[in-house]
């Protein structure tokens, strides 16, 4: 480490409260103990009162309200920095390594006090998040470094399942990263669409990067694309279907809370709510999420996801029909 990182480790753990000799310090750090007496003398002579008791119980402290006031973090920013880690560790944040580290130093580095609370808080928060694999996490680095070096990529995309074979070859300038619903997306330019295209990730078969460079768009919102891209304008957009559903208002409450549903929603009265929604998300996914609500709601119109929810009611139907036969009989 550099002088600079040994004086600043140093003034950190004497921080603590607790008396530490210069051996002590030496050791903690690895260094040798004349680098101790160095860095010592130039923290003094910086303006922080470090004294040195001598004897069987001597040391290096420091004094006053120095060492109980925050170095870099007072107790809310402590608490929001642990609780911002658990969140990012637990949603795959590509960095998790260099995060804890982070923490880690934030832990060893306060006083007792402080630490109990640092404790108190992150065993006090829980996030439930599917694991992503260590290849996932590896392209993540990759496309936050490119965005970051403003490096052009090559980018093999698979299909819905990640399907090499059924993949695309394309060069791609990432502009961000973006972790949505649970996934995370790139948003940046696709040259081979020669416009803005978001991509998960987890779709992703490989990636490698090029000698080409980019410059990123000002003012660009890697939020603004990918819910442009994903959630058309209810009100906006003539080639969407009005659908109107007909439930008590506890079930319409929670069809608001959906994400595409929340989002369609455009006219909502007592017992009945109005949707506007794209034919595709229409008659491929709305009828799987409205099925478990069976006769607690009505669907008023259009008449086409009525038929398309008797459809898929049917198919399920006969699904599990057809494993009667094949079950003992009592």
């Amino acid at each position: 480490m550099s002088k600079a990182d040994n004086m600043l480790s140093i003034l950190w753990m004497l921080r603590s409260g607790k008396k530490m000799t210069a051996q002590q310090l030496a050791d903690e750090l690895e260094i040798h103990v004349r680098t101790v007496y160095r860095c010592i003398d130039s923290l003094c002579a910086s303006g922080v009162p470090i004294i040195a008791d001598s004897g069987p119980n001597g040391g290096f402290q420091i004094l006053g309200t120095f060492a109980d006031s925050p170095l870099m973090f007072d107790a809310e920013e402590q608490k929001a920095l642990v609780h911002a880690s658990v969140f990012a560790q637990e949603a795959g944040y590509p960095h998790t390594d260099a995060l804890g580290r982070a923490v880690d130093k934030l832990k060893r580095y306060t006083n007792e006090k402080q630490l109990t609370q640092i404790e108190r808080h992150s065993s006090g928060l829980s996030v439930l998040q599917p694991p992503i694999d260590s290849e996932q996490k590896g392209r993540l680095q990759c496309l936050e470094e490119a965005a970051g070096q403003r490096q052009t990529l090559r980018m093999v995309y698979g299909g819905s399942n990640g399907d090499s074979g059924t993949g695309s070859v394309r060069e791609f300038d990432p502009y961000s990263i973006i972790h949505w619903k649970g996934q995370w997306y790139t948003t940046g330019y696709c040259h081979l669409r020669k416009d803005l295209r978001n991509f998960r990730v987890d779709r992703i078969v490989s990636l490698d990067l090029t000698d080409r460079r980019f410059e990123r768009p000002e003012n660009f919102s890697a939020k603004d694309v990918l819910l442009e891209q994903l959630l058309p304008d209810p009100a906006g957009d003539p080639s969407l279907v009005t659908v109107r559903i007909q439930a008590h208002d506890h079930v319409l409450n929670e069809l608001k809370q959906h994400w595409l549903l929340g989002h369609a929603l455009i006219e909502r009265s007592p017992g009945e709510a109005v949707y506007r929604l794209d034919s595709t998300s229409l008659h491929s996914y709305v009828p799987y999420f409205l099925l478990p609500y069976g006769k607690a709601l009505t669907i008023a119109e259009p008449e086409s996801l009525v038929l398309r929810m008797a459809e898929v009611s049917r198919g399920i139907a006969e699904h599990y029909g057809s494993m009667l036969s094949g079950l003992p009989s009592e």
